[in-house]
């Protein structure tokens, strides 16, 4: 199987279509016959960063590569950064305001569910700058 590319724009605030890039890739990763779980592992991973992206990094792009032994999700955000990301990795801990919390969203539970579901995460993030999170799954 050769490599397969996809790219996605993730509009910041834009809860209509929040999700449609992982959801995209889900549909690929079943119609070249992955596993159920394997899918799963990869399809909350990246829905965890998208909405991230979406939340706190006011948009970005989600780049896909699949190859035939994994999947490398890498979503690029232009927001404020993490300034700790070991306190950001802890279940529960959040910065997402109130009006997305009561959406449904900001439960603090984005980057570790990423952690769960990835056979490997990267975080790069600057203060000021953004945050690029890489997600590796393997088949």
């Amino acid at each position: 199987m050769s490599t397969i590319k996809l790219k996605y724009e993730i509009p910041a605030n834009d809860f209509i279509i929040a999700g449609e890039a992982s959801s995209n890739v889900k549909n690929k990763l079943t119609q070249i016959g992955v596993s159920a779980d394997i899918i799963k592992k990869a399809a909350i991973s990246m829905y965890e960063a998208e909405i991230n992206a979406v939340i706190h990094g006011n948009g970005g792009y989600a780049y896909v590569e699949i190859f035939s032994d994994k999947v490398v999700i890498k979503i690029v955000d232009s927001g404020p950064g993490i300034p700790d990301v070991e306190q950001a990795m802890q279940e529960g801990y959040s910065t997402a305001p109130d009006k997305i919390r009561e959406m449904g969203f900001g439960a603090g539970m984005g980057l570790p569910n990423m952690k769960k579901y990835a056979d490997k995460l990267e975080i790069y993030t600057e203060v000021g700058k953004g945050t690029t999170i890489i997600i590796t799954v393997n088949f």
